[in-house]
């Protein structure tokens, strides 16, 4: 049996939806302010389609098949902005045939351990070689994902050990003006999705000279359940109140603050912009920033730079590998 196997059977167990499933995305929901039932389950359910289709993961798996296996001990440390944004790791782990010795997030501590309960209720040869531990020794690799602070206490820390080490980035947008409602609805699912808490949450937007943003605003207003929420709110109201007395210039819905403003991480409740003039000196621009962009998402044939479409931000696909470090190629290679 392969650990193909058990994704696939955790994949169809999810999609059936059950009772244990739906009480499982509420005790998560629980337990984290920012994670809303809504949240827990879109990312749940975007693993499920995107991580553990069959098709899927055999096509993925088939082009590592004549990579010889080894069996190392590889330290995970998980982050927690998102709900299972660890995941692939663990999949990657296994699939390769290794030992996973999990970190996880004070933040996310339930979802990945009990879906890999669930799988241990099938297949328990394969959550055999997990382990959840509040501290990682001995270990023969490391992938680390956190902060800008935390990632270069890590590159010190594991210096010595085959490593994957992950900052923060974000996911940017490229506009040209002729973006459909339906484009800008599914744009709007990229930036509020998790609140704009994810790697690849939408947090900066590229308009050409002259847009007008009113079409952009009128749409971005139908996402007003982001202001129900008491600490998305009071984030929203904070920056709005910084802008209005540091007399900084922006536009605003009911539920976002647009600052014009050339960094690519943006506050809570926050979404910055900034005009180019040719798209090709635009795409010379984003590749310089690429440390600091998980992916670009724009419209069909507009990016001759990898990009993906509307709506597609918080599902990547098993090959975008985050920070696009090929994890599989690390983790065969050790």
């Amino acid at each position: 049996m392969n650990s193909a196997q058990a994704f696939v059977a955790l994949g169809k167990w999810i999609r059936s939806n059950d009772a244990e499933l739906q009480h499982l995305i509420h005790q998560a929901a629980n337990a984290n302010p920012w994670f809303t039932p809504e949240n827990v389950e879109l990312a749940v359910k975007s693993v499920a389609s995107q991580f553990l289709d069959e098709r899927a993961l055999k096509t993925w798996l088939s082009s590592y098949q004549d990579r010889k296996r080894s069996n190392r001990i590889v330290g995970l440390i998980l982050a927690g902005n998102i709900p299972m944004v660890g995941f692939h790791d663990i999949l990657c782990v296994l699939a390769s045939g290794h030992r996973a010795l999990v970190k996880l997030s004070d933040k996310d501590d339930l979802l990945i351990p009990a879906l890999m309960q669930k799988i241990g209720e099938w297949y328990p040869d394969i959550v055999n070689r997990i382990e959840f531990v509040s501290r990682l020794k001995d270990f023969d690799a490391i992938i680390a994902t956190g902060s800008n602070q935390s990632a270069a206490y890590f590159e010190k820390y594991f210096s010595k050990y085959p490593h994957i080490i992950r900052k923060n980035r974000n996911a940017v947008a490229v506009l040209t003006g002729n973006e459909s409602g339906e484009e800008l609805t599914k744009l709007g699912e990229d930036i509020f999705s998790h609140f704009g808490l994810g790697c690849r949450n939408v947090s900066k937007i590229y308009v050409p000279e002259n847009y007008d943003f009113t079409g952009f605003l009128t749409v971005m207003n139908s996402f007003k359940h982001v202001i129900e929420h008491s600490k998305y709110r009071n984030n929203l109201d904070y920056h709005l109140a910084a802008a209005v007395i540091s007399r900084q210039n922006y536009m605003s819905s009911d539920n976002l603050i647009l600052l014009e403003n050339v960094s690519i991480s943006s506050k809570i409740g926050v979404l910055h912009y900034e005009h180019y003039d040719q798209l090709s000196s635009l795409e010379s621009q984003l590749q310089k920033q690429h440390e600091q962009i998980q992916c670009i998402v724009a419209g069909e044939s507009v990016m001759t730079l990898p990009s993906v479409r509307f709506g597609e931000a918080q599902r990547p696909a098993l090959q975008e590998y985050a920070d696009g470090v090929d994890t599989m190629q690390f983790l065969y290679a050790l």
